[in-house]
């Protein structure tokens, strides 16, 4: 193939756009046939309707042609549905065997895009009164619960269980479960990783 350049988007993959143009092939003629069905008889969309229907020994003069196109509408409606899956689970598996090479190569980078941006001061914050009156007005009230007999019974079977010993951390349990952790990586206070 000499004097042939092929130039390949790196945005969009070669599979996903051959992939794509089948589903907007599909979703015109899904268009033009509709059209067909609910009586545009043009040359332009006769001629899609025949093409449609090559190969098949189903001829525009049927009687039943309308369920044959409710039919096929339906087996294009279905393909769509099984093409844009594909899409989803080929860009999901090509997701996760990035981040995972990532991982295994350069785990600082991988946290870091993996973190969100954080939005902070956008816009006034509520007043302080306001606050209080909205959440006063919520905790103030006397609220009467209907409690029915299935609570006694459900009490009842709670109370012959033990309850759990407390558990206290030391700072030694701490260390320890630290220690084998690469030092750029802490946790602040929200359980998110923070690497350094």
């Amino acid at each position: 193939m000499a004097g042939c350049a092929i130039t390949q988007s790196s945005a969009i993959p070669v599979w996903r756009k051959r992939i794509e143009d089948r589903i907007a092939k599909a979703r015109a003629l899904i268009g033009r046939l509709t059209s067909f069905r609910s009586g545009n008889n043009r040359p332009r969309i006769v001629r899609t309707v025949r093409m449609a229907f090559a190969g098949t020994n189903i001829s525009l003069s049927q009687p039943d042609i309308t369920q044959k196109l409710t039919e096929h509408i339906d087996d294009l409606k279905q393909k769509i549905a099984a093409w844009g899956k594909r899409i989803r689970r080929f860009t999901e598996r090509s997701r996760r065997f990035n981040q995972n090479h990532l991982f295994q190569s350069d785990q600082k980078r991988l946290y870091k895009s993996l973190e969100r941006p954080k939005v902070c001061g956008v816009g006034q914050g509520p007043d302080q009164a306001d606050i209080i009156a909205f959440w006063g007005g919520l905790w103030s009230e006397p609220v009467n619960h209907i409690e029915g007999p299935w609570m006694e019974v459900v009490a009842s079977q709670g109370a012959s269980v033990t309850p759990m010993d407390p558990i206290t951390i030391t700072p030694e349990d701490v260390a320890e479960a630290v220690r084998r952790a690469p030092n750029w990586k802490i946790r602040d206070s929200t359980r998110c990783i923070i690497s350094g």
